[in-house]
C-alpha cells in the first residue's frame, strides 16, 4: 500500500479546474468514434457549463474563461451539424 504522504504530493499540484480538462478531453475524445457532430456539441456545452458553475475558489480565472467560451462554441457546432 501506497503511503498518504506520497500520494498527497502527487495530488497537491492539481486542482478542480485540471480535472474537469482531463474529463472534457477524455469524453470528446471518446466521443469522436461516433462521428456526430451533435453529441460533440453537447459534450461541448455540458462541460462549458460545468466550468461555468464550479466553485470559483476551486479553480484560476482561464478555466471560468473556458467554460465562457465552450458554452457559446457548443450552439454553434448544433445549428451547423447536419440532422
Amino acid at each position: 500500500m501506497l503511503p498518504l504522504q506520497l500520494v498527497d504530493s502527487f495530488l497537491l499540484p492539481y486542482h478542480l479546474g485540471h480535472v474537469l480538462l482531463l474529463a472534457f478531453v477524455m469524453s470528446t475524445l471518446g466521443a469522436l468514434p461516433l462521428k456526430n457532430q451533435r453529441v460533440i456539441a453537447v459534450n461541448i456545452t455540458l462541460f462549458g457549463v460545468i466550468f461555468m458553475v464550479a466553485p470559483f475558489s476551486a479553480m484560476t480565472p482561464p478555466y471560468i474563461l473556458l467554460g465562457i467560451a465552450l458554452v457559446v462554441i457548443g450552439p454553434l457546432l448544433w445549428t451547423t451539424a447536419e440532422a
